[in-house]
């Protein structure tokens, strides 16, 4: 039983770390290819090809950044519940 818990907290990092990174890409396409880079050039005065690519690679590479976060979120509360656990006493014990 404890192969599969081990292995569904690893699961649901992997499934966080993969859909942070998709959506990340999605907003990339979206911003930088429909709306032909509006971001660039609203805050940083880039237009053009130019404003697309560097808008694609932003929300591209923050989307990797925000998974890497979110990912170490959720490893770092885990582990801290396993060390809560293994400190609370065993509340089956009859003593």
């Amino acid at each position: 039983m404890k192969f599969f818990i081990i292995n569904s907290f690893r699961l649901m990092v992997y499934v966080a770390y993969i859909a942070t990174i998709v959506v990340g890409l999605g907003l990339a396409y979206f911003n930088g290819v429909v709306h032909k880079g509006a971001f660039m050039e609203e805050v940083f005065q880039i237009s053009g090809q130019m404003g697309q690519i560097l808008t694609f690679v932003f929300f591209a590479v923050g989307g990797w950044v925000v998974a890497s976060v979110v990912a170490g979120l959720i490893v770092t509360l885990l582990d801290i519940r396993d060390d809560i656990n293994d400190r609370l006493p065993d509340a089956r014990r009859d003593d």
